[in-house]
């Protein structure tokens, strides 16, 4: 009676087998996350490239600018204490006073969001205008944020949605204010 120990068949089997379960494995754990990793990264690449970069070069060539180096000029640029705009270059960044709101959670434990942002404005020209309808801008964002969930908040798909939506909200309660971007200084959900 022959073993398997005897039967070099057997053993050859036995190998081959082993390899097989190596390949799937390397599959499954290398090469399946690297096209996870490509396809999500390709994705992210997408939405972060396709739709904010248009609306800025859109608002630069209406201002005149080459839409190059003012942002990179105004990225350290902080406003001062609540309501206040601190400029860099030709771009200013207005501080809204803080909100706190509570979240939609359908009848559950009340879930509050603390918002702090700041808006980057054309110029200095631009802050009376938006201090006068600072209370449209306020209620403008106190309607919309206490009818979010939890659920829309989260990821950073949540926030970029969070911020184009408060940017549309802004621009609306603006009027003929042109309000470049949203900035979020401080986030909070408790």
């Amino acid at each position: 009676m022959a073993t398997d120990a005897d039967n070099p068949d057997a053993e050859g089997e036995g190998a081959a087998t082993k390899k097989k379960m190596s390949g799937k494995k390397m599959v499954l754990f290398i090469v399946l996350p690297l096209l996870l990793l490509c396809g999500g990264g390709g994705a992210a690449a997408f939405f972060l490239l396709s739709g904010d970069d248009a609306a800025h070069a859109e608002a630069d060539a209406e201002a005149g600018g080459d839409g190059h180096g003012d942002k990179a000029a105004a990225s350290d640029g902080h406003g001062g204490g609540q309501g206040e705009a601190a400029a860099s270059g030709d771009i200013v960044f207005y501080d809204l006073p803080e909100l706190l709101v509570n979240l939609n959670t359908g009848g559950k434990r009340a879930t509050y969001l603390k918002l702090k942002v700041a808006l980057e404005l054309q110029s200095q020209a631009v802050v009376p205008e938006v201090e006068r309808v600072l209370p449209r801008i306020t209620d403008s964002f106190q309607v919309y944020l206490r009818e979010l969930r939890l659920e829309d908040l989260k990821g950073s798909a949540g926030l970029m949605r969070l911020k184009e939506e408060l940017l549309v909200r802004l621009n609306i309660a603006a009027g003929t204010t042109q309000i470049n971007d949203v900035l979020f200084k401080e986030m909070l959900v408790q």
